[in-house]
């Protein structure tokens, strides 16, 4: 039974991290790519490393003006940026940071997780319908097709890991890893990752998006603060992911003085995967619709189920 001063700070220790770690994803990736781009204008902004442009966006994002167009249908375009970005906020209830720090222990957190992580696409969806722009239909369209090619393989690659640990809980599969994990269950992570990245469309999964087609797609239309809500969406979309793959395929909180520093260890792992989702987005070419659709159900989904069965047989075989 969890006490009223528990209770309290595990709210208020998840709060701070979702409002904090974006922040700081976004951050970094204005760092990261500003790195790899020889940009140097976001390294300057504010003096020491440009420490001052993520405050510098908030203010412009806060100076804009907050438009809605006359032809739209008003409640759902103003609900759509919290539906985008509230499941996050549900989700990192459930990850854990070490087996005790965790908001709230549920046996079946994979599936909640995965259940949860499923809505935030109805903020996008909502945007793009809403909008009554063709530019925004076209980006929520694109959406929807990209979720349904790569859901199955994000679900089934979960499934691999959570079959190989004999559990559906987020915390006895990181308990149950161990260093010969990352050889057998490397399909898995791999297709779990690569279909994360076209779940928060980030590139070069990025076509609901893409600016040089569809303007910016689903968001064409937000301005000020409702644009800034999907934008946080995004980097809290990172930080899920980055924890999600953490949990489950590099052994969360395990490393050295893991009882003592485990909380620690959990953190670097999801700051080095956020660093490869940066990188994938300066590193790779946007994809073309048809090749996005071709590598999700000629690529991931054989190789899934094909994860899926190896690592049936391993469990039964042992």
């Amino acid at each position: 039974m969890i006490d009223g001063w528990d209770l309290t700070l595990r709210v208020v220790a998840v709060l701070v991290a979702f409002l904090l770690l974006p922040l700081l994803v976004g951050q970094a990736e204005h760092k990261v790519m500003a790195h790899m781009q020889a940009r140097v204008g976001p390294m300057y902004a504010g003096g020491f490393h440009g420490w001052a442009q993520l405050v510098a966006d908030g203010v412009k994002f806060a100076q804009k003006e907050d438009i809605v167009p006359a032809a739209a249908d008003r409640r759902v375009f103003t609900l759509a940026p919290a539906v985008a970005l509230l499941p996050y906020l549900v989700v990192i209830v459930a990850l854990p940071l070490t087996p005790t720090a965790v908001g709230s222990t549920l046996d079946p957190s994979l599936f909640f997780v995965l259940a949860v992580m499923s809505v935030g696409v109805l903020g996008s969806l909502m945007a793009g319908w809403s909008s009554a722009n063709k530019f925004s239909l076209l980006g929520g369209l694109r959406v929807a097709g990209q979720l349904m090619a790569y859901e199955l393989p994000f679900v089934l690659a979960a499934c691999s890991a959570a079959m190989a640990a004999g559990s559906v809980a987020l915390t006895d599969i990181a308990t149950a890893w161990t260093p010969w994990w990352l050889l057998w269950q490397l399909p898995a992570l791999v297709i779990f990752f690569v279909a994360g990245l076209a779940e928060l469309a980030r590139p070069p999964f990025d076509m609901p998006v893409a600016d040089a087609e569809i303007i910016f797609g689903p968001y064409t239309e937000y301005t000020g603060l409702r644009f800034a809500l999907f934008l946080l969406a995004e980097y809290a979309g990172i930080v899920v992911l980055a924890a999600l793959t953490t949990v489950l395929f590099l052994g969360g909180w395990a490393g050295p003085f893991e009882d003592q520093l485990g909380w620690l260890w959990t953190l670097l792992k999801v700051a080095a995967v956020s660093f490869v989702v940066i990188w994938a987005r300066v590193a790779f070419p946007r994809l073309r619709e048809d090749q996005l659709q071709t590598l999700a159900w000629k690529g991931l989904v054989p190789l899934a189920l094909a994860q899926l069965v190896i690592t049936t047989v391993g469990v039964v075989a042992t």
